[in-house]
């Protein structure tokens, strides 16, 4: 972050100082990184005293500053420099679901600073002329943030948060990473309720927005479609009419977000139109799922060949594609970065070949009903192009907070296997929502084992183990909770792994 006194933390936080004179607050500057793992300090940093599930940041404190750090962000004196402030109700409130473990309100006063603190270095650093993007949507956003990542890179600094740092914590964090030689902070927003993306706006306004779609994401959360969309339309709503926002037209409740903002709007789709600004014509898929496609801009176009994996990011590069134009950049950088641009954040489309010939599709990291159809049909495509067909695994887990949808959400999947003729299902875990997965699946005609339930990930990978062969493709998607990441790096480990 930029650096800023302690004494100039504490007025920003409305906290107090304790175990450092006020003398020494005026003069001591925090000049590294703000760390919540006490692990990760360096010298000059600022540790954030949180509370996990095993530790109390507060009990770290001490070896923070030993570490390296000048002052510790915290809700009680720990007996070393630190500015401590209190906790309000709307705080707790707020922090409802981002800290799982804060019986006494440490960690949402801590959080509140936090954002208070990023609110500060943020409006500093745009008055400086940091361009700050912001985006959202269902399903897509990580992946999209690492495309807009690397578009911008050519013109400048960029920091963007490592994979899904999006949400209370992750978003005022990334923030602080930000420094007066940084040109572009890109930020991911999550939201589980009405307010979460209006409150993150207000921490670091973006002058760029992207909305990539709504889907049906966090669904038990929102309650509806309609809920969800108008949530992620606090997004283009907080740009000021000097900035830009990012519409996928393709997308009808994304497109009516054109008329709630009084911002420039950019329009991309993947095909043209009477108002589309950015498009894609010509898309094909290469035998991995990479694709390729002419992107147009107006009366300009290039030839694109991505180096991601899946149809669905045709979409999230025409609006990477938006985002650098409209900072600067030429047809040509784009094309040239996007080329570039391979899988960043762990778990998410990482598409790897084993020695004996097995791809493996690591994209364990989240799943929402739209998200598993895409990572199916790029599955499928893997398996049937490219010479002589190939047996295709999709070991499949939950896919959380669908609320009353989720039986027939998971149902869906199952048929859609079938019909993507997917040779074998892995269902992975007993719930209801599983069962309703592999039932779907025999409705829609599987027969024998092709669809077969285990009980969990070590089942899942003994299955695997036992029964793949050389050339064989294999899916492994799941919400995060279902922990299935580790199940892919252990097929991975199974042999001598090449990219």
């Amino acid at each position: 972050m930029i650096d800023y006194t302690l004494a100039r933390i504490a007025e920003i936080v409305g906290g107090r100082l304790t175990d450092i004179s006020a003398e020494d607050a005026a003069t001591t500057r925090v000049t590294g990184t703000v760390e919540f793992d006490s692990r990760a300090v360096t010298p000059g940093g600022l540790f954030l005293a949180l509370p996990g599930a095993r530790a109390d940041g507060h009990d770290f404190a001490a070896a923070a500053v030993e570490a390296g750090a000048v002052a510790v962000l915290a809700a009680r004196p720990v007996g070393v420099p630190a500015i401590v402030v209190d906790p309000t109700p709307q705080e707790s409130d707020r922090s409802a679901g981002v800290l799982e473990h804060d019986e006494d309100g440490s960690g949402a006063a801590v959080l509140g600073a936090l954002a208070r603190l990023a609110a500060a270095v943020a409006a500093d650093l745009a008055a400086d002329g940091l361009t700050i993007v912001g985006i959202t949507g269902s399903s897509g956003k990580t992946s999209t943030k690492d495309l807009v990542a690397a578009v911008l890179a050519p013109l400048g600094e960029v920091v963007a948060p490592p994979g899904s740092f999006n949400n209370e914590l992750g978003h005022p964090w990334t923030v602080l990473r930000a420094t007066r030689d940084t040109r572009f902070l890109v930020l991911e927003m999550s939201a589980r309720h009405r307010g979460n993306i209006a409150a993150l706006a207000a921490i670091a306004t973006p002058s760029i927005a992207v909305v990539l779609n709504v889907g049906t994401a966090h669904l038990g959360e929102f309650g509806s479609r309609e809920a969800i969309a108008a949530t992620k339309a606090e997004l283009p709503q907080a740009v000021p009419s000097t900035g830009t926002v990012v519409l996928n037209v393709d997308d009808t409740a994304v497109a009516a977000m054109a008329g709630q903002t009084s911002a420039t709007v950019v329009r991309v789709s993947r095909e043209p139109g009477e108002k589309v600004d950015v498009w894609a014509s010509g898309v094909t898929l290469d035998a991995l799922a990479r694709p390729r496609f002419t992107l147009h801009a107006g009366d300009e176009s290039v030839d694109v060949a991505l180096a991601v994996h899946g149809d669905h990011q045709v979409s999230n590069a025409l609006c990477a594609a938006a985002v650098a134009l409209r900072a600067g950049a030429s047809l040509r950088q784009v094309a040239d970065a996007l080329a570039a641009a391979g899988p960043v954040s762990k778990h998410r489309m990482q598409v790897t070949t084993r020695a004996d010939g097995v791809t493996v599709i690591n994209d364990a990291y989240n799943a929402n009903p739209d998200s598993m159809r895409a990572g199916l049909k790029a599955l499928a495509w893997m398996a049937r192009e490219g010479g002589e067909r190939r047996r295709s695994w999709a070991v499949l887990g939950e896919m959380a907070e669908l609320g009353d949808d989720a039986i027939t959400e998971h149902d869906n999947i199952g048929r859609l296997a079938v019909r993507l003729d997917v040779s074998r299902l892995v269902v992975v875990g007993t719930g209801r929502t599983m069962s309703a997965m592999h039932h779907g699946a025999v409705m829609e005609g599987s027969w024998g084992s092709e669809s077969t339930m285990v009980p969990d990930a070590d089942a899942a990978l003994q299955l695997l183990r036992e029964e793949l062969e050389p050339g064989d493709v294999v899916l492994v998607k799941a919400s995060n909770a279902a922990g299935l990441g580790a199940l892919a790096e252990a097929l991975l480990q199974d042999g001598t792994a090449r990219a």
